[in-house]
This record gives structure tokens, C-alpha cells and sequence, in this order.
């Protein structure tokens, strides 16, 4: 298991469109990919529904976490999806 915090630069936060890339990107790996918001709320990034109800704002911080096969690959992949605004 690895993790890793990431800030959201996008302006409109995790909104539907870019909930959907966020999504799209955690989807391509077979390991389990989530991310823990606010201390509490805990996502699976896999799913639209789960993301958007977490209620991710512009400048917000999340800590990713990926564990199982392909993990290392995944977490690239979020990080650099997250940091280049997630298509915005």
C-alpha cells in the first residue's frame, strides 16, 4: 500500500467532468485506488458517484492510496492526472 497527498488545482474541484477523467485514470489499474478527503471521508476513486459525493473543492488537499498490483504505476498516474488539472 502507498500514499500520497496531492493538492486539487482544477478550479471547479472534483466536479462531474472531471470526477469522470479522475475515474477513467483509476480504472486502467487493477489495484485498488481511493482517496481519504477531510480526515474522514474516504473515496473509492474508481467510482463517479463516490467521488463526487465527497464534495472535493478547488484547492483542497487528498491523500491517495493505492494497494495491490500495479500500484506504483497507478499512483503515478493519479498524481500527474491531479496535477495537470484534470483536463481543465
Amino acid at each position: 500500500m502507498i500514499r500520497h497527498k496531492v493538492t486539487i488545482t482544477n478550479p471547479t474541484g472534483l466536479h462531474l467532468r472531471p470526477a469522470g477523467i479522475f475515474c477513467n485514470v483509476a480504472s486502467r489499474y487493477k489495484c485498488k485506488v481511493e482517496f481519504v478527503y477531510d480526515d474522514n471521508i474516504s473515496a473509492n476513486a474508481k467510482s463517479v458517484l463516490s467521488v463526487l459525493g465527497a464534495c472535493v473543492k478547488a484547492g483542497d488537499e487528498i491523500e491517495l492510496i493505492c494497494d495491490g498490483e500495479g500500484e506504483e504505476e497507478a499512483m503515478a498516474a493519479m498524481v500527474e492526472a491531479v496535477e495537470s488539472g484534470l483536463g481543465e
